[in-house]
């Protein structure tokens, strides 16, 4: 066979079950569930009328992120983070949560405030940051809604969708939107955000047991293209007339 159907029965090129499920909470303007096949992260979006004070001369607004992997997210059990000691794995993923949404919003129209996005993963099975970014963007455009002219604010303070989705070389093939099983076994592995206009926000790409050609990367990058592309369709499907035009 050509293409051989991975272990889940997969293409190559093919994502994993997507749903998005928005309004998932009561107690906020930004709540999303969103499942990538067995990863399941609950992203929330609120918004305060304050910002950090070292921000506070610029007028414009600001965005955060904060992660987190709850210990019944994976096996066997993961320790909590206390004390607002964050392992490195968590302060990288946070950090790219954040650049990439904030990769889309327009301060100065947002104004003076703080939008704050959590994301903590409740079931993990490969792309738990990737889920996070594509997640997160919803619950963003929902919690801006809920701002009085919210629609109109949306429109101003989002210059357009991001979205981010894995891919790597496992067993020699590029693969798109690793699951756990095949990002352990991946000997290459990268993560890729992108506008919904097709524009590159970040790349992170390692060479976990072996080096990879200017024509392998290509090739993933060539995967990630059509499926951010499915994500940003995704994400624009989900929020219906809320959508940012």
């Amino acid at each position: 066979m050509a293409n051989p159907a991975r272990h889940d029965g997969r293409r190559s090129d093919e994502l994993r079950p997507l749903r998005i499920r928005r309004r998932y909470l009561r107690t906020v303007p930004g709540s999303v569930l969103i499942e990538a096949g067995g990863t399941r992260v609950l992203c929330t979006a609120t918004i305060s009328d304050d910002l950090p004070k070292w921000r506070e001369a610029a007028g414009q607004g600001w965005l955060t992120a904060e992660y987190n992997m709850l210990p019944a997210s994976t096996t066997p059990r993961k320790q909590r983070e206390r004390g607002g000691k964050l392992d490195g794995r968590t302060a990288e993923i946070q950090r790219l949560i954040g650049r990439s949404l904030r990769a889309v919003m327009d301060f100065a129209a947002l104004g003076p405030r703080t939008m704050t996005v959590d994301c903590d993963v409740l079931e993990a099975d490969g792309g738990t940051r990737t889920a996070s970014v594509t997640g997160s963007f919803v619950a963003l455009v929902d919690a801006l809604h809920a701002l009085p002219d919210g629609a109109a604010l949306a429109r101003s303070a989002l210059t357009g969708s991001v979205a981010a989705v894995s891919v790597g070389i496992v067993a020699g093939r590029p693969l798109l939107d690793l699951d756990y099983r095949e990002d352990v076994a991946a000997a290459v592995d990268m993560n890729v955000v992108m506008t919904g206009a097709g524009r590159f926000v970040e790349l992170q790409s390692t060479g976990e047991e072996d080096t990879f050609s200017e024509k392998e990367l290509a090739a993933m990058l060539k995967l990630a293209r059509g499926g951010i592309a499915e994500l940003a369709a995704a994400q624009a499907k989900a929020l219906g007339k809320a959508r940012p035009r």
